[in-house]
């Protein structure tokens, strides 16, 4: 998610000084409560990433099946998405955030103590709930906390969480996990989303619906032929990230050599890397969407093609992982900014279709992964992901992009 085009985006949309939406106060407490509540979300989703072969092993199930956990909540925030934003529309939004962030600490609690690994499932199906719900309620918030000149700063400080879930929470929750185990690591995001949930019931003002986003407006959304190619784009480039990715913890150990103990530290390279993706995009995407994207998939094709040759070394998989978190840092900001500018009339459904076909391709990604890693090896699943990878780059570079880009072709 692009910390720059929701700023662009959502400044654009912020209530006019006087109106009813423009906060009597500033609220920066509640901003940075989001902020946490996001946080906390992105790195219960992607944790099982860095603690994968432990928490198969533990079960004793094969890293393909292990990989079930990235594939459910992905399915679940999908369908989630629409539903809860269509469902709890006439809600209290602060009802529903305090809501949602107390789910997901009975999920993390329920994977702490899960006994078998149908019950880690169930728990992460919740996790989906609260992905879900809370993305399409909370992405739009900044505007009715602060005062119009201040909503860039703080939906930057909001969507700042999103890369610091990868480079902070993912490195952190794996090497937490690999010293104290995995159920250790559940405890404490179960933790931090109670203490997060007390917060926002406390800072966050009571914040009464304002407008519906209704089914309807959904389906129209999705005739559009610029809609759909960016729904193609984003399942092609999302399937390829996350079918190689949920298997580079296995990649670098079976492959690689790496220890289980240094495991987090290759991610935390990753993340880093991915953030400067991240602005990067922020700088190219105003007036170069569609090069961007089709660059940041040739980027994902390139290095997990060069993987398994030179992932075998350490400073080749180092290198490739650099590369790689460059171009997937900036897939997000490429798929929000695509649909935003589909649907400028629009921006809640716009976020809605985002969110829905973000979270189910990454679902697939890991599911079909876990298919191809069972069947051959990790080597394989980087070779099958950069051909899907250059299938967007063939479908976004045919097609075209939205708006102004496609109409200039």
């Amino acid at each position: 998610m692009s910390v720059i085009d929701r700023v662009d985006e959502r400044a654009a949309a912020s209530p006019e000084p006087g109106s009813d939406l423009a906060p009597p106060r500033q609220y920066w407490a509640a901003v940075v409560c989001l902020f946490l509540g996001i946080f906390a979300i992105v790195t219960t989703e992607i944790l099982p990433i860095g603690l994968l072969t432990p928490i198969g092993d533990d079960f004793g199930v094969s890293d393909g099946t292990a990989g079930w956990l990235m594939t459910v909540p992905g399915f679940l925030a999908a369908i989630c998405a629409p539903l809860v934003t269509v469902s709890t529309g006439r809600l209290d939004r602060r009802s529903m955030l305090v809501a949602l962030i107390v789910l997901l600490a009975v999920a993390n609690f329920l994977a702490a103590l899960a006994p078998a690994f149908w019950v880690v499932l169930v728990a992460r199906a919740l996790v989906g709930v609260t992905i879900g719900g809370f993305w399409s309620i909370g992405a739009g918030l900044a505007p009715r906390l602060v005062r119009p000149e201040a909503v860039g700063r703080a939906t930057a400080v909001v969507f700042a969480a999103v890369p610091a879930g990868s480079v902070l929470g993912l490195p952190a929750g794996t090497q937490l996990g690999e010293h104290l185990g995995w159920r250790a690591s559940s405890v404490v995001m179960g933790a931090l989303a109670l203490a997060v949930s007390i917060a926002l019931l406390v800072l966050l003002p009571p914040l009464p619906a304002t407008t519906v986003t209704r089914a309807r407006v959904l389906r129209g959304l999705l005739r559009g032929a610029d809609v759909r190619i960016g729904l193609a784009a984003t399942a092609l480039v999302v399937i390829a990230h996350f079918g190689a990715y949920t298997y580079v913890t296995p990649f670098l150990e079976e492959v690689t050599r790496v220890d289980r103990g240094r495991i987090g530290l290759y991610l935390l390279v990753f993340g880093v890397a991915g953030i400067v993706g991240n602005f990067v995009a922020g700088a190219t995407l105003a007036r170069r969407l569609r090069a961007t994207f089709v660059g940041c998939a040739a980027l994902i094709a390139a290095a997990t093609a060069l993987f398994p040759v030179l992932g075998r070394w350490d400073a080749g998989a180092l290198g490739l992982l650099v590369v790689w978190g460059l171009a997937y840092g900036a897939v997000p900001a490429c798929s929000q900014t695509w649909f935003a500018r589909c649907a400028p009339d629009a921006p809640e459904a716009a976020t809605v279709v985002f969110t829905s076909s973000f979270q189910l391709t990454f679902a697939a990604g890991a599911l079909l992964g876990g298919g191809v890693v069972d069947a051959t090896s990790p080597s394989t699943v980087m070779v099958c992901a950069s051909a899907v990878a250059l299938a967007m780059v063939a479908v976004v570079a045919t097609l075209g992009g939205p708006g102004r880009e496609r109409a200039s072709r």
